[in-house]
């Protein structure tokens, strides 16, 4: 479909790249938290959590921060829990009044939470709880209804999937322009007001959806399904569902705690220099801009069969599934890779921790949202997927405890704390390994049915 000719091809691409720019600079700016913090901290949010403490035979006065960081912490787990928690009811208004309806909710959402940001201050710093909140939802709004898109454009549709997320991580870069800005004497009270002002400005990017409904989804034939589109029980019991949740979760637990203490990672291995730190923190949020560059390839290999023959007796939707399990695959390995470079208190290896890091995190959403597109009856998306980001929020509540078991019985050492997470992680090989051999299970089955009626998909046991 991307050969479209005329208007509607035309408006297509519009639709495509408006949608694209808006992930760009809305969608995710919330996990660029960390040059939020480093502007944060200089107005003062929550100084008043730091103690002096005298420490050595000289008496020496040092100021414990902890107290601040555990803070800013907590409002990063708040932030990202509600970010996944909430698609479940989100994904249930999606599915039942439309993307108009959808993006309004987001739109209110995120300009209430830029505004509260912007009229916050260090003596108003419990505001972020709240704002970076409805920044995350509505941000996460926008992502759900852009996705769409996919659909227009058919073979094609993973990887336009698997963009749009990867413009949604590049989007934590905005807040990084936003500290360059504050450095430059720009306030940020005056860059959230500029913030909230473009995205009331930002046109609707896909209206087109609220009178042709049916091309938003786009039911398949009976017999393609892995699962009977008529059973929503019957996906969230699935083998499938269940290793697919555990994939994510345990992957995303890495990647936000990471996110949500990269400072006073940062800060301990630079020994407190604010320029090293900065230095740092620039080149953390730079590597994020590379989401929209990275995620496509993750688009590439889920739809790398497209428009080759079918092995005998193959659905598209069997093909679908088989491409599938590579990108499972790659994504588990990547953050394992991720994971191991973290781990290793070396601050010059931190510089690769984040290459791994936005490679892994921009094939991990991307290639989420694809398997539930492709694993399960288009009619039931918006509530699958927000079933298994709500899920999944739950179980990233424990980067909180995590950090708090640091700063306390750890002594700011985490290093026990990301062994644990690194063999945490890889329970996420369970997923694709599984996707391989139900695959496998489809074509020996074929295979032994040979001139017997072939088995599908809906027969198949998960």
């Amino acid at each position: 479909m991307l050969g479209c000719k005329g208007g509607l091809g035309l408006r297509y691409r519009l639709t495509l790249a408006t949608g694209l720019v808006e992930c760009l600079c809305f969608a995710g700016v919330v996990f660029g938290f960390a040059s939020l913090v480093f502007v944060l901290k200089t107005d003062g949010y929550f100084t008043d959590l730091c103690v002096d403490t005298t420490t050595g035979p000289n008496g020496t006065v040092q100021t414990d921060c902890s107290g601040q960081d555990e803070q800013f912490s907590l409002v990063f787990t708040v932030a990202s829990f509600m970010n996944n928690f909430l698609t479940l009811p989100n994904g249930f208004i999606f599915d039942r009044f439309g993307t108009m309806a959808t993006r309004i909710l987001g739109i209110c959402l995120y300009t209430t939470g830029t505004l509260m940001v912007a009229f916050s201050s260090s003596a108003l710093s419990m505001l972020l709880f709240p704002a970076l909140s409805f920044i995350a939802v509505g941000g996460i709004l926008f992502l759900i209804t852009n996705m769409q898109v996919g659909n227009l454009f058919g073979s094609h549709r993973s990887t336009i999937i698997t963009l749009y997320n990867g413009a949604f991580d590049s989007s934590s870069a905005v807040f990084l322009i936003l500290k360059v800005l504050y450095e430059g004497g720009v306030s940020l009270h005056t860059s959230f007001l500029i913030l909230s002002a473009c995205k009331l400005q930002l046109p609707y990017t896909i209206q087109w959806y609220e009178s042709d409904q049916s091309r938003r989804i786009k039911p398949l034939q009976k017999d393609f399904y892995f699962i009977s589109p008529s059973n929503r029980m019957s996906c969230v019991l699935s083998r499938f569902f269940v290793f697919h949740l555990m994939w994510l979760s345990v992957m995303q637990l890495r990647h936000y705690l990471f996110i949500g203490t990269l400072n006073p990672m940062l800060n301990r291995l630079a020994d407190n220099d604010p320029a090293l730190v900065s230095r740092y923190t620039n080149a953390f949020a730079f590597t994020q801009l590379c989401g929209v560059l990275c995620a496509p390839w993750n688009g590439l290999i889920l739809d790398r069969h497209k428009g080759k023959p079918l092995a005998p007796g193959e659905t598209d939707k069997e093909a679908d599934l088989r491409s599938s399990s590579l990108s499972l695959f790659l994504t588990a390995f990547q953050c394992l890779l991720f994971s191991v470079s973290a781990s290793v208190p070396l601050l010059p290896l931190q510089y690769l921790t984040f290459i791994l890091q936005v490679l892994n995190r921009s094939f991990l959403y991307g290639g989420s949202a694809a398997f539930v597109s492709i694993a399960f009856p288009g009619v039931h998306f918006g509530k699958l997927y927000g079933l298994v980001m709500s899920l999944s929020a739950v179980v990233s509540l424990l980067q909180y405890p995590c950090f708090a078991l640091v700063k306390g019985s750890l002594g700011g050492d985490p290093y026990y704390v990301n062994i644990a997470l690194t063999l945490l992680s890889l329970l996420a090989f369970v997923h694709p390994v599984n996707v391989f051999y139900h695959c496998r299970k489809l074509t020996n089955g074929r295979k032994d049915a040979a001139g017997s009626p072939t088995v599908t998909l809906a027969e198949a046991k998960l």
